[in-house]
């Protein structure tokens, strides 16, 4: 069989990798992507895509209880979930169709299956048909990531769910018990608490959300608290006892260790939420003489792996581990075969966001790291309680928290817990991009009246200028 030979082949077709595709074809370049499963990759078919679409369901479901607040009344609320995964899936579909139409219209060669790397400049493809060659002086990796699985505490996707279970739950949890507390745990916490789940949280570290600026991730555990969540940090699930009854349902024992002692706490559900594992293994990495790090692949800025033509991007190399960081890294990577000079992607300069309710949003430094970074800092706080908009729409409960250097005025970092953080934290990272000083930011003018404006006053608040609190 002759090998179909390309300019690039990417593997992957998630958000990193359909971007590196698209962008290399752009730049001129003779492009294919394989993907085993699904166009669009866990990011929009089992990631942030449908879950953001659960989300949403749950927000509008507060809403209705919340009705009698703004005037209006709502009777006999209720929800049906299999309508709310239908709605979900729906979207994922929508979204992954989509990516299929610019494949076609960047004239990239689509090969579906699993790939190895026999050689150099070599990919191997099994597909559905046999096995396809291609060969290529480039290949870009975009491999992805699974779930984390512990030992004893692995999925089995009726009483112990892995995310992807929870995405499509058959049955609604009347006590669930969420093992972690990063970004997705805490999201299907905040989604099954909302739909009246009985929740409880474990959280190995010393507080939830760890890798959030600790004042943030405080503010965000109270008002879970006051949702009715359960928090347990500092605590570790030892074993679950399943007891499955035949039919989907059952019941798990938790061993919760807290503080040194073991307690014992029944639950219907269990979701594990402790972290990702690259998807690196039986590619043929090793004997090309990849270096991997706990499953990841170690990169350099630029996303090279020291072997020759083969770069990796996404969640299979470092992290942070965001769809839009990979995307970018896709770009790069593209502009760079094809002869180009871009920027190297600047982890501190990626914006975290986590769509539980609250939202959280950050980006650059934690209170905390600026400190151990040797900054010496000033640091500005405004509460959505002094928000006109924010009270209005209902949403009182927040903060915005911004860290600048004191000697230069540089933001060093900006953490926001509130409604619709996810889309202001932009303005905080167009202004690290763009090198802002405090001055830029108190100089520049915010619409009102909008939540945007708290941006504002937290910079002014961290040279004691704030004006409406």
């Amino acid at each position: 069989m002759t090998a179909r030979a390309f300019d690039v082949v990417v593997i992957g077709a998630g958000p990193g990798g359909y971007v590196a595709a698209i962008r290399a074809s752009q730049l001129g370049l003779k492009v294919a992507i394989v993907e085993r499963e699904n166009l669009g990759g866990i990011c929009l078919n089992w990631g942030c895509i449908p879950t953001k679409a659960l989300l949403r369901s749950a927000e509008v479901f507060h809403l209705m209880h919340r009705a009698k607040d703004f005037g209006l009344s709502a009777d006999k609320i209720g929800f049906d979930l299999a309508a709310v995964v239908k709605r979900s899936r729906g979207v994922a579909g929508q979204l992954s169709g989509g990516i299929g139409h610019l494949m076609k219209k960047n004239k990239i060669t689509v090969v579906m299956g699993e790939a190895t790397l026999p050689a150099k400049g070599k990919v191997s493809v099994k597909t559905d048909k046999g096995t396809e060659e291609l060969t290529a002086k480039n290949i870009v990796l975009a491999t992805g990531a699974r779930a984390r699985q512990l030992p004893g505490l692995e999925a089995d996707g009726e009483l112990v769910w892995a995310y992807r279970d929870a995405m499509v739950a058959k049955r609604m949890p009347k006590k669930l018990l969420v093992i972690g507390s990063g970004a997705i745990g805490i999201e299907f916490a905040s989604f099954f608490n909302t739909l009246g789940a009985d929740t409880t949280v474990v959280e190995v570290m010393e507080r939830i959300l760890p890798v959030e600026d600790e004042e943030i991730s405080k503010f965000a555990q109270k008002q879970f608290e006051k949702q009715g969540m359960k928090i347990k940090a500092k605590a570790m699930v030892k074993q679950l006892d399943r007891k499955p009854d035949g039919k989907g349902g059952g019941t798990v024992t938790a061993h919760i260790e807290v503080n040194g002692k073991v307690e014992k706490e029944e639950f219907d559900t269990v979701i594990s939420a402790v972290g990702i594992v690259a998807n690196t293994e039986g590619l043929g990495l090793e004997a090309l003489g990849v270096k991997i790090d706990r499953s990841f692949v170690v990169t350099d800025e630029y996303c090279r792996s020291g072997v020759e033509g083969l770069f990796v991007i996404g969640d299979a190399t470092n992290g942070p581990w965001l769809a839009h960081k990979a995307s970018h890294e896709g770009v790069m990577v593209a502009e760079l075969i094809a002869g180009g000079h871009p920027h190297a992607v600047d982890p501190d300069a990626i914006a975290g966001c986590t769509y539980c309710h609250p939202q959280i949003a950050s980006v650059g430094l934690t209170e905390a790291q600026a400190k151990a970074a040797g900054h010496e800092i000033k640091v500005g706080r405004f509460p959505f309680i002094g928000n006109g908009k924010a009270i209005a729409l209902g949403e009182p409960e927040g903060l915005v928290k911004t860290i600048f250097d004191a000697k230069t005025g540089a933001l060093l970092g900006a953490h926001m817990v509130g409604a619709e953080v996810t889309e202001l934290i932009q303005g905080y990272v167009i202004g690290r991009t763009l090198e802002t000083t405090e001055e830029d930011l108190m100089n520049t003018v915010f619409p009102h009246p909008t939540l945007s404006e708290m941006m504002h006053e937290s910079v002014l608040d961290a040279y004691g200028r704030a004006l409406h609190f």
